[in-house]
């Protein structure tokens, strides 16, 4: 299997820290986000490469973080050419472009190298292996208006995706996706054809949405909390609750 790590954004939200320094790279309780998850991700000892796919502003200091960063898989650090916000590829098309440089042709792990978890994801690459398809994972959101910012999917008694939209005016549920996605090898090469058919691209989740009309899609039900640090107020957030002593 193959993680691959979204981390071409620009994170205008939380300059200055992210003017001239990749967000995923921040540090939190003194070790990079991106660190917090491959390190879990390496754990569970599925994956044998990692790919993180940034932007020409930002990949000298993946590159560097790479040179340095011990894992059972190698690890790949590709540049997606964009150099700021309004030139960026969209998270869609960094996936397709990364497939293609590498000619990737296995499961992909694809996942947003801004977030930290509080459980492992060692047991959504055990469900996906149990449901041999495309998988998502899926928390309760109360709130409507966080809701409208994401990507909602309505789900059948076996956790099969009945219907997924991204960022909805009006949210058919209460159930939001987070941005990590298994993607079965089977169904890697429909990502060019959604593309081609006008999948929005900038949100990774619209290629869920869209492939969920054409092959069947799974989403678990996330066993802890997430933490998406977007802004300076998040950052502290999070540093805070690492900061906390566990029992």
């Amino acid at each position: 299997m193959i993680c691959m790590v979204l981390a071409a954004g620009y994170a205008t939200r939380l300059y200055p820290l992210t003017e001239n320094f990749p967000k995923p790279l921040l540090r939190v309780k003194g070790k990079p986000i991106l660190d917090w998850l491959l390190d879990d991700v390496d754990g569970a000892g599925l994956v044998d490469r990692f790919v993180v796919v940034s932007n020409h502003r930002y990949i000298a200091h993946f590159q560097e973080w790479a040179s340095q960063k011990k894992t059972v898989g190698k690890i790949d650090v590709l540049d997606d050419g964009s150099i700021s916000n309004e030139t960026r590829l969209g998270a869609v098309r960094d996936i397709q472009f990364a497939v293609d440089a590498l000619g990737l042709d296995d499961d992909l792990l694809v996942i947003a190298g801004d977030n930290l978890l509080d459980f492992s994801l060692a047991g959504f690459l055990a469900y996906g292996q149990q449901k041999d398809a495309t998988c998502v994972m899926r928390y309760w959101e109360p709130s409507v208006e966080k809701l409208r910012k994401a990507g909602v999917v309505q789900v059948d008694g076996l956790d099969r995706i009945l219907r997924m939209e991204e960022k909805p005016r009006t949210p058919a549920d209460h159930w939001c996706v987070p941005p990590f996605y298994w993607y079965r090898r089977g169904d890697v090469p429909l990502i060019r054809k959604a593309i081609a058919d006008g999948c929005a691209v900038d949100a990774p989740g619209s290629l869920v949405a869209w492939l969920a009309d054409i092959v069947p899609i799974y989403a678990m039900e996330m066993p802890g909390k997430r933490y998406d640090i977007g802004d300076l107020d998040s950052y502290r957030e999070v540093q805070q609750w690492l900061q906390k002593p566990t029992s």
